[in-house]
């Protein structure tokens, strides 16, 4: 007899869901029955999202604010709880990067911001996500969205924040040893999503070579044209991650009975050069 557990009628919440994996996640799992709570800094992507979730049968509620104003994500968190008498599953997915780019030749004001996003608001949600799972007593998860720059240790700013990411998990991991929550770490590699529009120059020109595309087009903030890297994503199937494999990832680590603590996955596609 299978002891896991349903999607139907849960609480979750997932910062950065206007886009890539985030917006994969909580589509995945409106389609399965949650009250999804999504967020992000473009309200036109979620407003589909949340059409999509609500044709599916499931509920969605979208909320627009940068990640990295403290007390907005956290009142967001609770409003969450409040309004379900639950939360079940936090996602922490916001982040960006400049991964590719040589250490000495990065912007200090790109290492704050990525500082501010990928560790700062993921320790605040996954602290705000915790003291809520306990006030409704809640059986939960907490996904942090972490990357395969984690695990090697030449992988610049960005991968010193996604090693702290790890850390931070590790952490909250022994403190809740004896609570009903539980954290994993997902580690992705290269996913077709806004953060590969971001990559250096030298890793593009490699992307674009193993694809076949002599010209890679960028657009006027300098990122890779979302039409140039479907076209990557097309040419390199077995290179380029499908982001709703990472929902199906999240939705098997949410799905396992609570005396199970699955800490770290790491989701490359068959090939990887990174």
């Amino acid at each position: 007899m299978s002891d896991r557990m349903s999607v139907h009628g849960r609480t979750v919440c997932i910062t950065g869901s206007s886009s890539g994996m985030g917006r994969a996640i909580a589509e995945h799992l409106g389609a399965l029955g949650a009250t999804v709570y999504l967020m992000g800094r473009n309200a036109e992507p979620m407003e589909e999202s949340k059409a999509r979730i609500e044709a599916a049968g499931g509920k969605a509620d979208l909320a627009t604010f940068d990640v990295a104003d403290t007390a907005a994500l956290q009142a967001w968190i609770q409003r969450a709880a409040d309004e379900t008498g639950r939360l079940d599953v936090m996602i922490n997915n916001a982040g960006f990067g400049d991964f590719g780019t040589s250490f000495l030749s990065g912007d200090p004001d790109v290492w704050k911001g990525m500082l501010d996003v990928n560790v700062l608001a993921l320790a605040v949600g996954s602290q705000a996500a915790v003291a809520a799972m306990r006030s409704t007593e809640s059986q939960g998860n907490i996904i942090n969205i972490s990357s395969v720059a984690a695990i090697r240790r030449d992988s610049g700013m960005y991968g010193a924040t996604k090693h702290a990411v790890n850390c931070i998990n590790a952490s909250l991991r022994s403190e809740l040893e004896d609570d009903t929550i539980r954290v994993t770490s997902i580690m992705p590699g290269v996913f077709a999503t806004n953060f590969s529009r971001n990559v250096g120059d030298d890793m593009m020109g490699m992307i674009a070579g193993m694809a076949g595309v002599e010209n890679v087009e960028r657009d006027a903030k300098g990122r890779v044209s979302r039409e140039m890297l479907a076209q990557l994503a097309a040419n390199m199937s077995t290179t380029f991650g499908d982001v709703e494999d990472i929902a199906r990832t999240v939705e098997f680590v949410i799905t396992q009975p609570i005396h199970l603590n699955i800490e770290e996955l790491v989701i490359r596609p068959a090939k990887s050069f990174i």
